[in-house]
């Protein structure tokens, strides 16, 4: 059992192959009937024990055949290259399921490769926000659009259960790529932004 204390909120970062809004949020099969996507948690405050986080980058892209739950998948998970060499010890601690978390559910799921440093460049602008790890991955947001005026709309999804948020702006794709030891293009796709806040133990 995880007995190091920790805690992160920030903003997160979802794009995957889904359609707009990912029936897999509301307990339903994904879109295409396999999932391909992943997320970035840009920490805005945050620690573990006493090593701060503040500031730092990680993510997780995985490749799933089926829902997340039926597992299955394999993935890649990338830290902020800014991290020392504790952060970056606490950041994998995290990212491999070994301090708790929503991360301790996923790491059933897939054989995770890494966490590899990589450098980082997120702008956080809601339903224009933006994200690039290196040569590896790139998520451009924006807001979807009305099919018959073209206008711009503003859905929101609240999750009073949700595992890694409870808030979420629904946003599409409008570039999301990723390359490496998964790879994929699902550019045009769902996507999302929201807060999170986890801790530990």
């Amino acid at each position: 059992m995880a007995t190091d204390s920790w805690t992160v909120t920030g903003t997160l970062l979802i794009a995957c192959n889904c359609d707009f809004g990912c029936p897999c949020n509301v307990n339903g099969r994904p879109t295409t009937g396999k999932c391909e996507g992943g997320w970035t948690w840009h920490v805005e405050s945050g620690r573990y024990e006493t090593t701060s986080l503040d500031g730092l980058n990680f993510s997780i892209y995985a490749d799933w055949p089926g829902a997340i739950h039926e597992g299955g998948g394999r993935a890649v998970a990338y830290v902020d290259e800014r991290a020392d060499d504790s952060q970056r010890d606490a950041l994998t601690a995290l990212l491999r399921g070994e301090a708790g978390g929503p991360w301790a559910i996923f790491i059933n799921t897939y054989e995770l490769d890494g966490p590899h440093r990589a450098p980082y460049a997120v702008d956080l602008a809601d339903g224009h926000s933006s994200c690039r790890i290196g040569d590896v991955a790139e998520l451009q947001v924006e807001p979807i659009k009305n099919p018959v005026t073209g206008n711009e709309v503003s859905p929101r999804l609240l999750l009073p259960e949700g595992l890694l948020t409870r808030d979420l702006g629904l946003f599409a794709s409008q570039s999301f790529k990723v390359k490496g030891h998964v790879s994929y293009d699902h550019s045009g796709r769902y996507a999302a932004v929201g807060a999170f806040a986890n801790s530990g133990p």
